[in-house]
């Protein structure tokens, strides 16, 4: 059995059977046979069922929040906010499903026509930081293209996507085709990856479990999407306007306790602003509200299990220079906003991902230091760029190797535009307009017209 714990409080809000490796084997069979029939139905009834599926969890939105801020310790309003996501991406998951469509290329002697074809059975590896809308990256485009999903979500959080399976199966989804395993990794998780009937694994995590992963795959040349860690810079040029910049900088890294692969924790500001930057932010890290995620107040939450908090503790020194905020004490796995100042470029809180409410700062002298200290990681996930000068954003930008840039704003995931990393960030795109054809078979047929 696995026990989800509430991680603001550490009681036990449920327990869950754990799936084994036989469970997926047999998840595997019914998932194909699911599949099969699914891929024969019309594209514009599987659209119309997800959208039916999209309105059934927006009638459910409050009910699943909830179940996030108890099993994940996110906030009320994040929570809304992922359940929302799940309903969006499906609606425009709903619309590719019709739209899916092959070229025609022109060819001597004859027709020659592609043909997108579904690739099979999808096993999604989901992680906790969060469980809701990114398992929906995967399974909503992947149904519209005609496969059946199996989603492992992660140990800790498991409860919403169960929800979600139930919800699939009220909408009018066949049974089988969306199914949800929670189990340990080393069991469900390896079961899913090595089965021979599982056409392609997405997973969301860790690097180094990825590259596991992804070696795995190899092995039995299945596709795979990886979705990794981060490192994000957050880089505040002297020209930008400098009250904006700090406003937005706090949640950029704080949002979901910086559990997040696009936070960004390393903020890099111009030396002639770099004094004031910090007596800006100073107020804005102390003045964040941290407390019980379900208070509409609260801006900031717990981490999501003591193995978690004790990394976080483990970057930051007692007695380190910076800027420390308010978290409160007692039961739960909380640790207060942190700025750290002072540090090396290359030291460990610079440059490893710390998934935590912990950034550092570091001052760079001009464009060219800036770009260097910005890939000074071997992430390239996402980042920042503050400036009012538009050339100096556009340079940047091309410099940056990251896969999701901002300018003036930190906003990296929208639904409707790729998403993924450079380098050790992972491998292939997700949501955006071709996402469904990320869980397709191109199949080329030339048909000759000589006599």
């Amino acid at each position: 059995m696995l026990k989800v714990l509430n991680p603001a409080t550490e009681e036990v809000v449920a327990t869950v059977p754990a799936a084994t490796a036989a469970d997926v084997d047999r998840a595997v069979v019914r998932a194909v046979a699911a599949q099969r029939r699914w891929a024969a139905t019309a594209p514009a009834d599987r659209a119309r069922l997800l959208r039916r599926f999209a309105a059934t969890v927006d009638a459910h939105i409050e009910e699943l929040a909830l179940l996030e801020v108890r099993e994940a310790g996110h906030t009320l309003g994040n929570a809304r906010w992922e359940a929302g996501n799940v309903r969006d991406l499906l609606d425009y998951a709903a619309g590719g499903a019709e739209r899916l469509n092959g070229r025609q290329i022109p060819a001597p002697g004859g027709l020659d026509v592609t043909i997108l074809e579904p690739l099979g059975v999808i096993g999604v590896i989901a992680p906790w930081n969060f469980p809701m809308p990114i398992a929906g990256w995967a399974t909503a485009p992947a149904l519209a293209a005609g496969n059946a999903v199996i989603l492992k979500p992660a140990e800790t959080t498991p409860l919403t996507a169960l929800r979600l399976a139930e919800l699939a199966l009220e909408a009018g989804l066949p049974e089988d085709l969306f199914q949800v395993l929670p189990g340990e990794g080393p069991v469900a998780g390896d079961a899913l990856v090595e089965h021979p009937d599982v056409a392609k694994i997405v997973f969301t995590g860790s690097t180094g479990v990825g590259k596991r992963i992804m070696a795995k795959c190899a092995e039995r040349v299945k596709r795979v999407t990886l979705e990794l860690g981060g490192k994000s810079p957050n880089i505040v040029f002297a020209d930008a306007d400098l009250e904006a910049a700090v406003a937005a900088t706090p949640m950029s890294f704080l949002d979901n306790s910086g559990q997040d692969c696009c936070a960004r924790t390393r903020i890099l500001v111009q030396r002639d602003v770099h004094d004031r930057f910090l007596a800006l932010l100073a107020p804005a890290i102390e003045s964040v509200v941290v407390g019980d995620p379900s208070d509409e107040k609260t801006q900031m939450g717990p981490l999501i299990s003591r193995t978690q908090l004790e990394r976080v503790r483990g970057y930051v020194d007692e007695g380190a220079p910076g800027i420390r905020g308010t978290a409160p004490a007692g039961p739960g796995f909380w640790f207060p906003p942190t700025v750290l100042t002072g540090l090396a470029p290359d030291a460990p809180a610079a440059v490893e991902e710390i998934f935590g409410p912990v950034a550092v700062v570091l001052p760079f002298d001009d464009e060219a230091d800036a770009v260097r200290l910005a890939n000074a990681t071997e992430y390239g996930l996402s980042g920042s760029i503050w400036t009012r000068d538009v050339g100096r954003a556009l340079r940047v930008s091309q410099a940056v190797r990251a896969g999701n840039l901002s300018v003036n704003t930190h906003s990296s995931v929208r639904y409707w535009t790729p998403f993924g990393g450079y380098r050790q960030s992972g491998l292939g795109r997700e949501l955006g307009p071709d996402a469904l054809t990320a869980f397709t078979e191109t199949k080329n047929v030339f048909i000759s017209t000589e006599a």
